[in-house]
């Protein structure tokens, strides 16, 4: 309980710092992943497949999750607030690590798609992309800023601005990705790049 206690006295007198290094760290992973600098497995076509539909469902759940701790935290139900946020944290966590596998393991898909379908999709993936790597040091701000300081303190502290940035970023991010998904899985097919 002391290294817990030391640890979190620590991101709680440099919130920033922690959020630095949580970042750049979860940048690297994936950086690491498309540039096939981690040993990752390469796996069958169905296994990548098989990712890409387990990323949806989680990403699915994550959003839900994040709805859910909008609708607490205006409603003023701060644990509730607080438990659904770090489940789509838990979650987010659980989607690197497929994502990860994924890129690391298989190969990439293309739409079938050609005029204004194509490029709504590709503006939308960008956008996914975009704000969800611009949403890593706001979300990880405000989940260390959460965990570190009682609700009391947190009112002291940018966590409601960071948070709702956040929310925004992520929430926008998730959904676009998931319309993404739908389109290149569901709707008008993929073939492999």
């Amino acid at each position: 309980m002391a290294v817990a206690d030391t640890l979190q006295s620590r991101a709680r007198a440099r919130p920033r710092l922690v959020t630095a290094v949580v970042s750049v760290v979860g940048y690297a992973l994936v950086f690491g992943a498309f540039g096939g600098v981690l040993p990752l497995p390469e796996f069958s076509r169905d296994v990548v497949i098989l990712l890409g539909d387990a990323i949806a469902v989680v990403n699915s759940i994550a959003l839900l999750a994040i709805i859910a701790g909008v609708y607490f935290i205006k409603n003023n139900q701060v644990k509730k607030h607080r438990a659904a946020m770090l489940t789509a944290f838990t979650l987010i966590m659980v989607f690197l690590a497929l994502y990860i596998l994924k890129v690391g393991g298989g190969f990439e898909k293309e739409i079938v798609a050609e005029g204004a379908v194509w490029t709504a999709y590709i503006v939308m993936l960008a956008v996914h992309i975009l704000l969800s790597a611009v949403s890593v040091p706001v979300v990880v701000h405000a989940v260390v800023l959460g965990l570190t300081h009682s609700p009391a303190e947190l009112r002291e502290t940018i966590h409601a601005r960071v948070g709702r940035i956040a929310v925004s970023a992520w929430g926008l991010s998730l959904f676009l990705g998931l319309v993404t998904y739908v389109m290149l899985n569901h709707i008008y097919g993929w073939v492999p790049r």
